[in-house]
């Protein structure tokens, strides 16, 4: 399957990390990419402890700023991102990948949105992939199996609370 975490709201990259953590928990292999964060966080020293079952690989630069407009270092570490993602996709050797962030990327036309979507038309059936960030492209949703939207109602952080470690990052 095809599953999109995407919307405005916080949870998308935990709910997929989730559903890593299950798929570890009945003996799957899983390989995350990170597209948009670089700084160590909770789920990376978690990642470790948990291989070789869950590979989480961050290749990206942090932050949406990054974005606009992009360096060529950020298109590079984005275009070395997708290019990871797709051998371990293609390869067929992990059960469950995780492209997290990739959405956004997609909507800002960083990565060649035909050529995601190709790679997941000719994927190996086994191969489940679940896409996460913010404006997940229509496309996106239109080819996806299942796709969840965060819908923000109330968030701490608009009352001035920051980032904590191992809840934000």
């Amino acid at each position: 399957m095809i599953q999109v975490y995407t919307g405005k709201g916080k949870g998308k990259t935990t709910c997929a990390l989730g559903l890593g953590l299950r798929a570890v928990g009945q003996g799957l292999k899983v390989y995350v990419i990170q597209f948009l964060k670089g700084r160590e966080t909770g789920e990376s020293r978690a990642a470790a402890r948990l291989a070789p079952a869950l590979t989480l690989r961050t290749l990206g630069r942090p932050g949406l700023g990054k974005l606009r407009p992009p360096s060529p270092e950020t298109l590079q570490a984005l275009r070395d991102a997708w290019e990871l993602a797709r051998q371990v996709i293609m390869a067929g050797e992990h059960d469950l990948v995780i492209l997290d962030e990739i959405n956004l990327v997609l909507a800002h036309g960083l990565l060649p949105l035909s050529e995601v979507l190709e790679v997941l038309r000719v994927r190996p059936a086994q191969v489940e992939v679940v896409l996460t960030g913010r404006q997940a492209p229509p496309e996106l949703l239109e080819v996806a199996d299942l796709v969840t939207e965060m819908t923000p109602l109330k968030h701490y952080l608009q009352a001035g609370v920051r980032a904590r470690a191992g809840i934000e990052w």
